[in-house]
């Protein structure tokens, strides 16, 4: 029998096995490569390089590499603008586009010079290949994620400098290419200019309405995954006709979807698996397969013009930010994480010289030295980001590392479920107030409740706790589910708070059942009365990733509680990762030590300060509330120095004029550790240290009340008398 031909032939053609290939090299690449202490976007060039039509010939570069490469670099392109902070980007613009005109200006100003002058070519020419020196690919973003530091400064300022330095090498490359082909007239700028106007008010206006409604609209995650692919995708192509290439449309997608998608939400995973498990890594091997080290060899020229490339593209984006470092005062390390992120070149560099090589204008040493330059760069690149990387982590100071992280191991949140409509954005309230750097699981919790029908309930508690941890599987967050019998539910919450040693609570808000029951629910005040544990109680209309506001009320004295600090650091997390503005409403002496916690947090939270002197005037919210916005509410147990008697007024005016919005209402830890009240119910002379302590406050509240008025009644009766 002759086996010859069920042997595949050179470079293979079948999909199946080419595909297995492709995840062979995705797979073993890091892994080899990890024991060396090589970066893994090295591998995978290396082994599109070794694998590729210029190695060993197992894969031939075709359309569905140049899809799929095409696609990676869309999507790298698309995380970077969904990482990216808003409002970190707005402080350091001006460094961001004083970085981009440095390293635009110093590789045009070399490249043309050495070109000209080196290389012995004409003008137009040597300001074309210096355009591919001005640009560059973020190729080592990947390690910048991989290491959680893409929200430094150092990393933002290349962000921003990186689009300017490719618009404006896009733009030198439309300007030579016009100019050999006759393009450019008296309408070129004109068309240009609205072209890009146009695109721009489309993107911003059209694409957060339609994510907004989607996102209210439809919650499946396949769907949303898919929904924002579209916009990516759908903004890349509109680019073109615009006069911009794909790559920025992919990253205008990212900053205009920014605002909608949390860094820690099951879809932000989703996003970063697929990129960083599939299209990225197609991407890398794409650009390997087109090197060809032969061309080294192939003549004393070849060489000297790879030489010439590489060097002055290295040489001049090391200078722009050397001279970036020392305009603004930066580290080395910052210096190092700019030069690294912003050296490596690929695709506006092949973009330019595949277009220049088919005008004539560069010959095939051009062309071999530009696939030379880019295996250079993109080494040079990766090694330089690692190295940054680490250094910046290991760098973080001290303090700040081990505050970050005893607030996210004391981050215990037990969520009780019983309502599978409000669980998934219970889930994700927990997940986004908790933070990022988080350590212990979140605790879902069902109570069977030993006086009534067990069977149907313990069905649907399993039922319950499996979707909770599908839910938070999703963000890549873990919950341990909990089923429990009690003699009732706040009992089995109460237990499980001590037993897990629970630090707080998230509660939906419950359906009254019948006409006597309370706002809250007897469960909820069972709660109260028994645990100081933080409780929040959550309303969620919209989803919680479409929040536009954090408003929250904040009563007189709340600094004088012990979990002061705890709540305004669940409220700052939520705030941040939502990318929301969170305005504070509090008397002018609480905003003072609000304002000084925020302070020493320093994550660039946008917080705003209203004064709010009484709480009698909460109803004034009413005008500034928005449906989009999430109202939280400080509250205290009566049993507490911020205790005000108007809260007893609270359910009443949430239902009534707040009943079509999303709010949490949230008592803050009290007193540290639950404390043992004494109740001697067998003794005549014991007393109830609770209702005395709350009939106090009440007549305290009482006095305040008439002490304040008697100062307003004064000076207006003072006004009076100068008038």
């Amino acid at each position: 029998m002759d086996f010859s031909r069920f042997m595949p032939t050179l470079p293979f053609s079948d999909p199946v096995l080419i595909f297995f290939i492709v995840l062979t090299i995705i797979l073993f690449a890091p892994l080899l490569l990890n024991r060396l202490r090589i970066p893994h976007i090295i591998g995978m060039i290396l082994a599109g390089m070794i694998f590729g039509p210029h190695g060993l010939n197992f894969l031939a570069h075709d359309s569905s590499f140049t899809i799929f490469g095409n696609v990676g670099l869309l999507y790298l392109m698309f995380l970077v603008g969904l990482e990216m902070n808003i409002h970190d980007f707005r402080k350091i613009k001006s460094r961001g586009i004083a970085f981009g005109t440095y390293t635009f200006l110093l590789p045009m100003i070399l490249g043309t010079l050495s070109s000209y002058y080196l290389l012995r070519l004409d003008l137009p020419t040597s300001i074309l290949l210096a355009s591919m020196y001005a640009s560059h690919t973020l190729v080592a973003y990947p390690i910048v994620l991989r290491y959680g530091v893409g929200k430094q400064p150092a990393v933002t300022i290349t962000i921003a400098g990186t689009v300017i330095t490719v618009l404006g090498a896009l733009l030198i490359l439309a300007i030579i290419v016009g100019k050999q082909t006759g393009v450019i007239n008296e309408w070129f700028w004109l068309r240009l200019t609205l072209g890009i106007a146009i695109y721009c008010t489309f993107i911003l206006y059209v694409f957060p309405r339609l994510a907004r409604w989607f996102f209210k609209k439809y919650s499946d995650s396949v769907s949303q995954y898919i929904f924002v692919l579209a916009l990516v995708f759908s903004a890349s192509f509109l680019a073109k006709p615009a006069g911009l290439e794909p790559i920025i449309g992919a990253f205008f997608a990212g900053i205009v979807l920014n605002r909608f998608i949390p860094s820690v939400s099951p879809l932000m995973n989703r996003i970063e698996f697929v990129g960083n498990a599939l299209f990225i890594p197609y991407f890398l091997i794409g650009v390997g397969m087109l090197i060809d080290l032969s061309v080294i060899f192939s003549g004393w020229k070849a060489l000297f013009v790879a030489l010439v490339m590489s060097g002055v593209a290295t040489l001049s984006k090391w200078l722009a930010a050397w001279v970036t470092q020392k305009h603004f005062g930066l580290t080395k390390t910052d210096r190092a994480m700019i030069f690294g992120l912003s050296n490596g070149q690929a695709a506006a560099t092949l973009a330019a010289v595949l277009i220049g090589y088919n005008l004539g204008l560069f010959d095939e040493n051009i062309l071999n030295g530009t696939i030379i330059m880019i295996l250079v760069t993109c080494t040079i690149s990766s090694f330089a980001t690692e190295r940054a990387a680490q250094k910046m982590v290991t760098l973080r100071p001290v303090e700040e590392n081990d505050k970050e992280l005893s607030a996210s191991r004391d981050a215990r949140i037990l969520i009780p479920v019983a309502n599978p409509d409000t669980l998934e954005n219970l889930i994700n309230f927990a997940i986004l107030s908790k933070g990022e750097r988080r350590q212990n699981p979140l605790y879902a919790l069902h109570v069977i409740d030993d006086n009534k029908e067990t069977k149907h309930a313990n069905a649907a508690g399993v039922q319950l706790l499996e979707q909770a941890e599908k839910t938070a599987a999703a963000s890549d967050i873990k919950v341990k589910g909990i089923s429990r019998y009690d003699i009732n539910i706040a009992s089995g919450i109460i237990h499980t708070i001590k037993e897990q040693n629970i630090s707080e609570v998230v509660l939906g808000l419950h359906h009254k059942s019948n006409i006597v029951d309370s706002f809250f629910g007897s469960k909820v005040e069972d709660l109260l009365k028994n645990t100081n544990k933080m409780v929040s109680i959550a309303k969620c209309i919209t989803p919680i990733n479409m929040i536009t506001r954090i408003v929250v009320a904040v009563p007189e004295k709340a600094q004088y509680e012990s979990g002061f600090t705890k709540w305004i650091d669940r409220i700052a997390n939520m705030g941040r990762q939502i990318g929301c503005r969170v305005i504070f409403y509090a008397h002018p002496d609480t905003m003072v030590q609000l304002q000084a916690i925020l302070q020493q947090r320093k994550d660039n939270l946008r917080s705003e300060f209203e004064r709010l002197d009484s709480w009698e005037e909460i109803l004034t919210l009413t005008g500034v509330i928005l449906q989009d916005d999430l109202f939280v509410l400080i509250s205290a147990r009566r049993t507490s120095l911020s205790y005000n008697s108007e809260f007893e007024k609270l359910p009443l005016q949430l239902s009534r004029y707040f009943a079509e919005n999303n709010f949490v209402v949230l008592f803050p830890e009290q007193f540290g550790d639950a404390p043992e009240l004494p109740t001697f119910t067998s003794d005549p002379l014991a007393i109830n240290v609770q209702r005395n302590y709350t009939q106090f406050t009440t007549l305290r509240d009482f006095f305040d009340k008439l002490t304040r008025r008697h100062k307003l009644w004064n000076h207006r009766r003072q006004k009076i008398k100068k008038e």
